[in-house]
């Protein structure tokens, strides 16, 4: 029997990694005769850099830079090998001639501009910046990257990218022509454009994303993820006011159109997807086909019996989204068996082929599920194989 354990993150509780390291203990327990091909995956925030980076045989480097609330943290990027990128990843990047063959950074925003950085009371939208996300950029192109490649999700902040920015050579302006020190939603009343340009020589950006949100609107970053980020329900129209405006006059500065701001992601993480596509000609990617064809999920997917997957929360929609569920999906059109086990299953209808378990049962406190998520997802395996 083939296994290919291919486990999301349990949020605030197990990495991917840790995920795939508690099922495989568990199954070698049972099953010491069984192959294991563990995959963790990862979509864009926390573990984006690490498992592309070792998956692909890469080097991880560590940076001191700006967090989101100003504060210094350490945070990775990983270079890896052009040759060690599968075929189907790099037709994805679509990097031009002068990168390709050099070695490729790969980057999370939630490493240097992240939520889970800063203790509930510090996440204030009005307040955090991606100026760490920049300085990253900017460290991974010195470091001799050819292209970049940055996963945006998990971010603090609703900066449209500013402030990384601004560590990469433009500059938001006021009226007296000075550059604001700190271009974060609080201090956007005093901006009055722009100046300066992004380093020509900068490696060409890809953004992995998944969301097709629009910069501003109903359905824009504000709306759908300033909640999550600390914004408060009556503060919301102005800042998509001074998002909406700040966003025309870099594409002014920048010689776009305005309907740039419209582009489906755009929103992403605060609207840095818009910044960076504005000023540093950075292309957004489809996360999830991005990282499938790195992890060469297609081929191992194959060679597996049975395919074990799963995070913090698996539902009926999750088989029309990205990570475990389009794993699932993917194992069953190819006939595969699949187990999901999730910190909570709610699949009323499975599909033929799919088993899915919650490892926490109903009523445990929050607290306690996520202390006991190891032992619960190693005692799911053990019963369920």
């Amino acid at each position: 029997m083939r296994v290919l354990l291919a486990f999301d993150k349990f949020k605030d509780c197990l990495t991917a990694p840790a995920a795939c390291a508690v099922a495989a203990a568990a199954l070698r327990e049972r099953h010491p005769d069984w192959a294991l091909d563990a995959c963790p995956l990862a979509d864009g925030g926390e573990g984006f850099a690490d498992i592309l980076t070792r998956a692909a045989g890469g080097t991880l480097h560590t940076e001191t830079v700006t967090g989101p609330r100003r504060q210094p943290v350490k945070a990775a990027f990983g270079l890896v090998p052009w040759t060690s990128i599968p075929a189907g990843a790099c037709a994805l990047l679509d990097l031009p001639p002068r990168a390709a063959g050099r070695p490729v950074a790969v980057l999370e925003m939630a490493a240097a501009s992240g939520l889970a950085l800063l203790g509930p009371a510090e996440r204030d939208p009005w307040a955090t910046t991606t100026a760490g996300t920049g300085e990253l950029i900017r460290a991974a192109a010195a470091a001799g990257a050819g292209a970049v490649l940055l996963g945006v999700g998990g971010s603090a902040t609703h900066d449209l990218g500013l402030g990384a920015l601004a560590a990469l050579g433009l500059r938001t302006v006021g009226a007296n022509g000075a550059a604001l020190a700190d271009p974060i939603p609080r201090h956007w009343a005093e901006a009055t454009g722009f100046a300066g340009t992004v380093d020509p020589a900068l490696p060409p950006l890809r953004i992995a994303c998944d969301v097709t949100n629009p910069l501003a609107g109903p359905r824009g970053a504000a709306a759908t993820y300033g909640p999550q980020k600390g914004l408060q329900a009556q503060d919301l129209a102005r800042l998509d006011a001074g998002t909406v405006r700040l966003a025309r006059a870099l594409c002014a500065h920048c010689g776009h159109p305005e309907s740039l701001a419209e582009t489906p992601g755009a929103g992403a993480a605060g609207g840095i997807a818009f910044g960076l596509m504005a000023a540093a000609r950075a292309q957004l990617l489809p996360g999830f086909d991005l990282v499938a064809a790195w992890l060469d999920l297609e081929t191992r997917l194959a060679a597996a019996d049975l395919v074990i997957t799963g995070e913090g929360r698996f539902d009926a929609s999750s088989l029309q989204g990205k990570g475990p569920g389009a794993v699932a999906a993917r194992a069953l059109a190819r006939g595969k068996r699949v187990l999901v086990l999730a910190g909570q299953a709610a699949v009323p209808e499975p599909p033929p082929g799919l088993v899915a378990r919650s490892i926490s049962p109903p009523g445990l406190p929050l607290a306690d599920a996520l202390r006991e998520a190891p032992e619960r997802l190693a005692a799911a395996v053990r019963e369920a194989c």
